[in-house]
């Protein structure tokens, strides 16, 4: 893994190319290159062929420059650093920062890589890979440049953390349809990676995140609630809402619970200690609710908060809650979550 770390001090989980890979990804593309230059050569003394020496000299080494060394360099900059050999390898070229590289920064890899690579017989990169601890070349220094592998074996992803008990349900009533993708997308990143960040960086992103979110749903962050547990409470919220549409086409009927991973990280920065274990359940239309079984928030026979619907967990001495809560005398149909008057 690679040691790189952003300004907001999280640490990129990035995988450096070694040699082999790279020397792979730059056969595949010269052997393109050279392909379309001898095409485009082919072509070029058949419409040339009444000029003197000096002009298809000119002309060669123009063709050259252009195909070997500014396509390359053009299709690293339009692609973001995936040629065709990288994007065979799985492979891509980033800035020292992680970031997408630029112009420049192909500019630079490829007109140092044309004395490195084409007039050295790949001898200088191939040394400078083999001596650089992240398997950079001389243009990848020169640069600011790193090549790092996409394809890399899955491991298991980041969860968002389940909001605390007593905050499942409260947020019911907000307007999520002002929330732009954009933030939905900040606030899920920074609950995932929260345990990674400085405990000061991740207070401040949390306070800012909420506020932010806080003045797209029209309502303050409750006194008394950590910013992120609000972040969290809301972000449970809307995953509530999305599934009860995606659902909608049985009529609210039988879906049971949902499962939300709980969240294996410290408690939420500023607010109690919230050590997350077990999963929790989103319950039917009404409430969200514990699993029941496991976790520290596991209570006897589960936990329901005031209103759950169908997919919480029955209270003491109720019913076991597993699986979606059938009907009594219903014929083994799922429940509605409807209750008729006594």
């Amino acid at each position: 893994m690679s040691d790189l770390v952003t300004g907001e001090a999280v640490a990129l989980e990035l995988r450096p190319a070694k040699l082999p890979s790279r020397a792979l990804a730059v056969l595949l593309d010269l052997a393109a290159a050279f392909a379309v230059y001898f095409l485009v050569m082919t072509g070029l003394i058949a419409a040339t062929a009444s000029l003197d020496e000096a002009a298809l000299a000119a002309i060669t080494v123009a063709t050259f420059l252009l195909v070997l060394v500014g396509i390359p360099i053009a299709v690293e900059t339009l692609t973001h650093g995936r040629s065709l050999g990288k994007l065979a390898c799985g492979l891509r070229v980033v800035r020292d920062d992680g970031g997408p590289i630029r112009f420049r920064h192909a500019l630079v890899r490829g007109g140092i890589g044309m004395i490195e690579i084409l007039l050295t017989f790949g001898t200088v990169a191939s040394i400078a890979s083999l001596v650089s601890e992240r398997g950079r070349r001389v243009g990848d220094v020169f640069g600011g440049t790193l090549v790092v592998r996409e394809r890399v074996p899955g491991g298991r992803g980041g969860y968002v953390p389940a909001p605390p008990p007593w905050l499942a349900g409260r947020f019911s009533g907000l307007d999520l349809s002002g929330v732009p993708d954009e933030l939905w997308l900040a606030v899920r990143q920074y609950l995932t990676r929260m345990s990674q960040l400085d405990p000061q960086v991740g207070a401040a992103m949390a306070r800012r995140l909420a506020v932010e979110l806080a003045g797209r749903t029209g309502a303050d962050v409750p006194p008394g609630v950590p910013p992120a547990a609000f972040l969290a409470a809301v972000v449970n919220e809307r995953q509530t809402r999305d599934a009860r549409r995606a659902f909608a086409g049985d009529g609210g009927a039988g879906w049971g619970a949902v499962p939300v991973a709980g969240y294996p990280g410290p408690g939420y920065p500023g607010g109690p200690g919230y050590p997350g274990g077990g999963a929790q359940s989103v319950g039917g239309p009404g409430g969200v609710g514990s699993s029941g079984g496991a976790g520290p928030f596991a209570q006897p026979g589960g936990f329901a908060p005031p209103g759950a619907g169908a997919g919480a967990a029955a209270a003491p001495g109720g019913p076991a809650a597993s699986g979606a809560v059938r009907e009594p005398g219903g014929g083994g149909r799922p429940a509605t979550g409807f209750a008729p008057p006594s």
